[in-house]
């Protein structure tokens, strides 16, 4: 938001220097971006005349000129200058630098000296050396009249500084120059002036009247006609106010309705009134119209957006941009004033599906003043029949001014408890008064204010409403919620016009001696899952939430629920299942570039109708290798199997303090596995840890791929929480173990899974481990049978075992065996 220091005063009746007013807009939250202030670099600048001139005695091009500078130390001396311009001559106004006068157009300084022997006290300046203009013809005339001796920034206008503000998204009513002055005559930097827009009225009917078929997005709209209007250039004063904030003037009748958008917050628009068919504006939704703005750009508008429309079809985008068919030109004799409201939610976004950015919609998505349109339709109204003539019809509007009347009520003890900072209940009040509260009610403890019509963002309607059905108590407790909140904003504004660096920082309070974790169980777990991965060989991806629709069914079902409405892509219109999906498209591109050796994990989420985590999102680690593994001397390449992906896996889970005895193995992997090469890691019968194997091949060739390709995923949010137990010296025995292997004949149908869990129970105090190393299927066996081979840790603790000891741990192990799967010892 611009605008300068005289605009500001006009509303602001105030002795404040510009570095008091900057300084008190930051305190009270208005932060100063800039301020740019040309009469600063131009104040040694003065105007002048030139009372004689004679040829330079020694220089053909040269002219010495007696100059009246105006007075000085009591005295109206003239100043030698020697100049060269060609149009130096005695009686005209000119603008002259003193010795030591940096010149901006030119980067020097001015110094006293003598040219070609003669003396010379300063500079004549054209506008090209005071960096105004480009003109280098000679130096500036100014008009006769002009009275040497003043400052020329003075003089010219140009020692009107501009200040820049920073608008937060709540504060609408400060992009209006009214608004920030309202707000530092609050803080005690003057008194606001009063406002009263005078009346026009109407000497005939207006000939365009409105029909609002969309009141949803436009709750109140009024207009009028100005017939006999003469456009042309805005006045002098209204131009140098526009092209000091940004603006470009254009005509009179456009520089008003830019003028009041600045100066009260209050968007309008004129149309051409001769232009408009059928003698009716309709506010609808839009219907696939096409729109050619003011800005040359054409524009479709849908359902979803509010236009104004006459007989021959869409004439402006509603709170956003005018049409240029109807717009106002040199040629305008009559024109209708269009003043709405327009509901700000509708207004954002359609300005964010079209990339529609305006000063209108700017003011309209942080909202207007309800309570405004009538009088800023008369302020209009007068600006432009004094500016460019003409007569006004009678006001006709569709709607009506919005309920917008609401209170807030104001705890005095609360500003202490929650702004930390003092103020006494008198202060508060009238601080909240001179804001435009008024008092509705108070007592020793409380105060209640009616909020102003143009603070839209104070007491604010509570998004969260009653549902029908709704108990008495949940109803109650909204309207709790909503008085807080406005109760808190009252308190904002009471401790920002005391000066935000008025309130005293404050340290956090301790929670206790031992600071608490700063990262969640879950957290934790993704950091470790990221790390074991990547010291495993693996190369860490970050993939989008979403796929396509039809590769998210290869890894499972695709509901509507998880199908986007508006992706950021045609082909990513469905949230993944699982970050496998990605890692299996990002392999594909890989290996499809000749990369034959990928190992890729990615720690990412999930997503399915219900599950675990918050809204159905899981948070998973995956892994995929594909190809082949690196040739070594000795040991040949050979293609990743299903056991890579089980040793991912298992790693992992054991880093992440799931104990391997504790997990067992199931061959009802989902249908993106292999089904006779992949398992489910369970903890239990009903925990499911995760899944790995050999990706199916149906899938990895569907992607174009041939070879082999393993992966696997542990939801990290089925594994327990560590338990908090007292560290102790780690029990490390002082004996050598003892291994001795077995080898079971067992049915084909016998899991390994179940025979080590047999055998790791035969003997608990003196088994300390138990792995397989050996699957054997051929000659040598039985048909329907296999051989499994296991090595069984004995653990000493206390003494070293005897054989007839160690046999009989051994007859344990084989008759355990035996018992719970079938399997007999081979001999």
């Amino acid at each position: 938001m611009k605008f300068t220091l005289s605009w500001l005063r006009d509303h602001l009746d105030t002795e404040a220097t510009l570095d008091e007013l900057t300084a008190r807009l930051n305190q009270i939250g208005l932060e100063v971006e800039g301020v740019e202030n040309r009469g600063a670099a131009l104040a040694p600048f003065r105007t002048a005349r030139i009372l004689s001139t004679e040829q330079h005695p020694n220089a053909d091009r040269l002219r010495v000129c007696m100059v009246d500078v105006g007075l000085e130390d009591g005295a109206n001396a003239p100043v030698q200058v020697v100049c060269g311009a060609p149009n130096a001559r005695a009686g005209i106004s000119v603008i002259f630098a003193s010795p030591g006068t940096f010149i901006p157009g030119s980067e020097i300084t001015i110094k006293a000296g003598e040219i070609r022997g003669q003396k010379s006290d300063g500079m004549l300046c054209s506008l090209r050396e005071l960096g105004l203009g480009t003109e280098h013809d000679g130096i500036a005339e100014l008009p006769e009249n002009t009275t040497p001796g003043q400052s020329y920034a003075n003089f010219a206008g140009l020692d009107d500084p501009v200040i820049e503000i920073a608008i937060t998204p709540n504060r609408g009513d400060a992009l209006a120059v009214r608004g920030v002055a309202r707000d530092l005559a609050a803080a005690g930097m003057g008194h606001l002036r009063p406002w009263l827009a005078q009346t026009v009225e109407g000497t005939f009917d207006s000939p365009i009247v409105w029909e609002n078929a969309f009141p949803e997005a436009c709750p109140y709209v009024l207009g009028r006609t100005i017939r006999g209007v003469t456009n042309g250039p805005s006045p002098a004063w209204l131009q140098e106010r526009l092209i000091a904030v940004g603006l470009r003037p254009i005509s009179a009748l456009v520089d008003v309705t830019n003028f009041f958008a600045l100066d009260l917050g209050r968007p309008l628009h004129v149309f051409d009134a001769d232009t408009v068919s059928g003698g009716v504006l309709t506010i609808r939704r839009g219907e696939n119209d096409s729109l050619v703005a003011l800005d040359g750009r054409t524009y479709a508008a849908d359902a979803e957006d509010c236009v104004i429309a006459d007989a021959a079809g869409v004439q402006s985008f509603a709170g956003l941009m005018g049409g240029g068919a109807t717009g106002a030109s040199d040629t305008t004799t009559s024109v209708f004033v269009e003043c709405a409201l327009f509901e700000p939610v509708r207004i954002a976004l359609s300005g964010r599906r079209h990339g529609l950015n305006s000063d209108a919609r700017q003011r309209f998505e942080r909202g207007i003043d309800p309570a405004l349109p009538v009088a800023a339709l008369e302020a209009a109204t007068r600006m432009i029949i004094e500016l460019c003539g003409g007569e006004a019809s009678e006001v006709v509007w569709a709607g009506e001014e919005p309920d917008w009347r609401r209170e807030a009520a104001l705890r005095f003890s609360r500003i202490a408890e929650l702004g930390g900072l003092d103020v006494e209940p008198d202060l508060a009040v009238r601080s909240l008064e001179a804001l435009g509260f008024a008092l509705r009610s108070r007592d020793e403890t409380r105060a209640v204010f009616d909020v102003p019509s143009w603070r839209n963002d104070i007491a604010a309607p509570i998004t969260l409403a009653p549902q029908p059905g709704s108990t008495r108590d949940e109803a109650a407790a909204i309207a709790g919620v909503a008085a807080v909140e406005a109760e808190c904003d009252l308190i904002e504004e009471v401790l920002r016009l005391r000066g935000l660096d008025a309130v005293p920082p404050v340290t956090l309070p301790l929670l206790g001696a031992v600071p608490l974790p700063s990262l969640s169980p879950r957290q934790v777990r993704g950091a470790i899952a990221r790390r074991v991965l990547a010291s495993r060989g693996m190369a860490e991806c970050i993939g989008f939430s979403f796929t396509a629709r039809s590769h998210a069914a290869r890894f499972g079902g695709v509901p509507d629920s998880l199908h986007l409405l508006n992706p950021i892509a045609a082909d990513l219109d469905q949230m993944r299942p699982t970050p496998l999906a990605t890692l299996v498209q990002a392999a594909a591109r890989n290996t499809a570039r000749g990369l034959t050796d990928l190992s890729l994990f990615e720690i990412g989420a999930g997503f399915e109708e219900s599950g675990l985590g918050l809204d159905g999102q899981r948070l998973i680690a995956s892994g995929l290798r594909a190809g082949r593994t690196p040739r070594h001397p000795g040991r040949p390449a050979q293609d990743v199997s299903v056991w890579d992906a089980k040793a991912d896996a298992t790693a992992l889970l054991a880093a992440l303090g799931v104990p391997s005895e504790a997990v067992s193995v199931t061959a009802d992997a989902p249908a993106h596995y292999h089904p006779g090469r992949s398992g489910v890691l369970r903890q239990g019968p009903k925990i499911v840890l995760g899944y790995f194997g050999q990706l199916h091949p149906g899938l990895w060739q569907a992607l174009g791929q041939g070879g082999t390709a393993i992966g696997f995923e542990l939801f990290l949010d089925a594994v327990a929480d560590p338990k908090r137990r007292r560290k102790g010296a780690p029990d490390l025995p002082s004996l050598q173990p003892v291994r001795r292997d077995f080898a079971f004949l067992a049915e084909s149908r016998v899991t390994a899974e179940a025979l080590l869990r047999a055998a790791r129970g035969a003997e608990r105090t003196l088994i300390a481990g138990v792995s397989l190393f050996d699957v054997y299927e051929g000659e040598k066996v039985p048909d329907g049978m296999k051989s499994l081979a296991i090595e069984v840790v004995f653990q000493p603790r206390d003494r070293t075992p005897t054989d007839a000891e160690l046999e009989a741990a051994s007859a344990k192990v084989v008759a355990a065996v035996t018992k719970a799967t079938g399997a007999t010892l081979r001999t």
